[in-house]
């Protein structure tokens, strides 16, 4: 049997027949030169059998990656790392909002606003231009649960009740135009449709194609500070309790390193692994 026919299992459960051709892509992303790609390819090539998972092939990758260049290897953790933000949805929130403030918006984090009948929590608040946008954020701690439709159906209705009472207030002086919903997996295909059909923006890990929330991230180096392979989960955690949530923002805060007692040598690595990451 040729390894391309194999069938390899996802997170979702569903059988999918393997390529290479997005094992390298995948790698390309992330920067991996040709001798490093071929390495990979021709380990996964050599241990691929049938019914293998998507997380065994990562794990592969990942430990190669990180033998030779960790800061490679933190951005192919990438989507992992988001996962890693949990348990509640309330760091991707801040991590959404901290996207948006180095893109040149104003935000707010889980913030009231008042509606037309009643008044709602919203997740993320955002102005820019003198326009103002509700996001709903999304997050999913385990893989392979998608939005379905009806969250941009309730997300639609709580917008529309807003902006009824927003763009009539006087004292509001920027006018509501867009409401966004975000998620850390993908939406289903009328989740889609839906969006699409009433000006709902949706913004997922691959939604819009080239625009979404993994090629937003590269193109901007703003990596959560979850992607770190030094860093310990208890010092993750520590930094984000502190609203350490994008890796550039310990770069201006390292002081957070020494009162978790991290030595010398280490908070250099750190550093530097975190500085390579925020290159463009």
């Amino acid at each position: 049997m040729k390894k391309e026919s194999f069938d390899i299992i996802k997170s979702s459960g569903e059988k999918v027949k393997f390529s290479f051709d997005k094992l390298k892509l995948s790698l390309k992303r992330v920067g991996a030169d040709e001798e490093t790609i071929n390495q990979i390819i021709n380990k996964v090539r050599n241990e691929l059998y049938q019914g293998i998972s998507t997380k065994e092939i990562y794990n592969r990758a990942f430990a190669m990656l990180k033998k030779k260049e960790r800061h490679l290897a933190s951005k192919y953790k990438l989507k992992k790392a988001i996962y890693e933000l949990g348990p509640t949805g309330f760091p991707f929130e801040r991590f959404i909002g901290a996207i948006l403030k180095y893109s040149g918006y104003q935000t707010k984090i889980d913030t009231m606003v008042q509606g037309r009948c009643v008044s709602h929590e919203i997740d993320v608040l955002a102005r820019k231009n003198g326009e103002s946008t509700i996001i709903e954020c999304k997050f999913h701690r385990e893989k392979g649960i998608n939005c379905n439709v009806k969250i941009p159906l309730y997300i639609h209705a709580r917008y529309n009740d807003i902006k009824a009472y927003w763009n009539s207030d006087t004292k509001n002086t920027s006018t509501l135009t867009q409401g966004w919903v975000v998620t850390n997996t993908r939406f289903t295909s009328d989740a889609i449709t839906y969006g699409e059909c009433v000006n709902l923006y949706l913004l997922s890990w691959d939604h819009p194609k080239n625009d979404g929330l993994k090629d937003r991230i590269d193109r901007l180096g703003l990596y959560p500070i979850t992607v770190s392979t030094l860093l310990t989960n208890r010092e993750k955690q520590f930094l984000l309790s502190r609203d350490i949530v994008l890796c550039r923002e310990l770069i201006g805060d390292d002081f957070y390193l020494d009162h978790l007692g991290v030595s010398e040598t280490r908070k250099k690595k750190i550093l530097n692994e975190i500085n390579m990451l925020c290159k463009h």
